[in-house]
This record gives structure tokens, C-alpha cells and sequence, in this order.
């Protein structure tokens, strides 16, 4: 990845970040990584906060954007649209029919997989001993797991067409499956899904983004 570029990409190895790095790895297009440590706080910043009053990783900084202009972005999905769209990528297909359907997905991902994933790993990790929280929401990832099965077990890919930034948004919670105790022989069609994309090169290198060294 070459510092001279005009993209920046401020992020941390979480879902949400993982999504943009595998997209642009994916792209091929050249971006700098700004690691903000979220363990630490460093989104509560000044210099991040200026970038997104919202506290959140990621955001895209592109300083050839619309008209030659400076444009900071942040919200994932929004940034995956953005760059897809910019780059004129199949990822994002031309297609009205399978355009909107990959949006279906991709807002799926935006609206179920994220959210009710991250609180079921919060719960996992820091409020074990709230049962009510664990089990709603452990209940709630499973029946996300059923719906994305009865999908792929039809469509190789989300949108039916081929790899979009739907699955590519979607990659990075399934990836965390550790959390979630699914039974892969009930989900063979998720798992099949997730190890194709799993080898893709530009997937494998997104994933290690940002690499933080001790």
C-alpha cells in the first residue's frame, strides 16, 4: 500500500473496518492506513473526532474526491457504495435488477448481521452473566444464520449474480462465528460461502488491516 495516494483510510480490526480494507484490496487501488486504536479510546480523539463526531471506525478520507474535492466519509456501507461506484467495480453491479439487489443485502448486513452480532459479542465477551441479553441475542444470530442459508443454499453469492460488496460487508461478522456457537452442518451452505471467499487473495489481505505490530 503506497503512502502516495489520495485515499486514507482510518480504521481498526473490527467487522465494520474489515469491510472497507477488503474492498479496496479488492479494488486495487492504492490507500494509507490510519490505525485508530479503539481499545484505547483513540476514536474520542480531536484529530478523529474532527473526521466523524460520531466516534466510529471507519472513515474514508479522500482527497480526490467529487469535483477534485476533499471528502470524508464515514459509515461503512456508505463508504463501500462510494468507492465501488468511483471505481466503476462489479462488485457494484450495472445491472438496475441485480443493483438492487445486491443494496437488499448489503442493507441486511447493515441492519441485522451488524447490529445483532455486535451485541451478541458484547454480551459473549463483557455480560456473560446476563442471560436474558446473551440468549436473545445468540437466538436472534441464529435465526440471521437460517435466513443467509436459505439464500445460499440457492445463489452462490448474496445477490445471485457474483461476489458484491453485499458479501464482502456480510465477510467480516461471519468471521467471528467463533462467538456465535453455530453448528456448521446445519449452515453448510453459509459455510461453503464463507470458505469462497475466504481464499480470495484480496479477502485474506483486508482482513490483516490494520497489521499492528507490538
Amino acid at each position: 500500500m503506497s503512502r502516495d495516494t489520495s485515499l486514507e483510510l482510518h480504521t481498526w480490526s473490527t467487522p465494520n473496518g474489515r469491510k472497507v480494507s477488503i474492498l479496496l484490496e479488492e479494488l486495487g487501488v492504492p490507500y494509507r492506513v490510519v490505525a485508530v486504536n479503539i481499545m484505547q479510546d483513540e476514536q474520542s480523539g480531536p484529530d478523529f473526532v474532527a473526521l466523524n463526531p460520531n466516534r466510529k471506525i471507519p472513515v474514508l478520507v479522500d482527497h480526490d474526491g467529487p469535483q477534485g474535492r476533499k471528502l470524508v466519509l464515514s459509515e461503512s456501507g456508505a463508504i463501500l457504495l462510494y468507492l465501488a461506484r468511483k471505481h466503476e467495480s462489479p462488485l457494484l453491479p450495472s445491472s438496475q435488477q441485480d443493483l438492487w439487489t445486491t443494496m437488499q443485502w448489503l442493507m441486511f448486513q447493515m441492519s441485522a448481521v451488524g447490529p445483532v452480532f455486535g451485541q451478541l459479542h458484547h454480551f459473549k465477551r463483557y455480560a456473560v452473566d446476563q442471560v436474558y441479553g446473551l440468549e436473545r441475542f445468540r437466538r436472534e444470530v441464529h435465526r440471521i444464520y437460517g435466513v443467509l442459508e436459505d439464500r445460499l443454499s440457492r445463489m452462490e453469492f448474496l445477490n445471485g449474480v457474483g461476489c458484491s460488496v453485499a458479501d464482502i460487508a456480510t465477510y467480516p461478522w461471519i468471521a467471528r462465528h467463533e462467538l456465535h456457537d453455530i453448528d456448521w452442518e446445519r449452515h453448510p451452505h453459509v459455510r461453503r460461502w464463507f470458505d469462497a471467499l475466504g481464499a480470495r487473495p484480496a479477502v485474506q489481505r483486508g482482513m490483516q488491516v490494520p497489521l499492528v505490530r507490538p
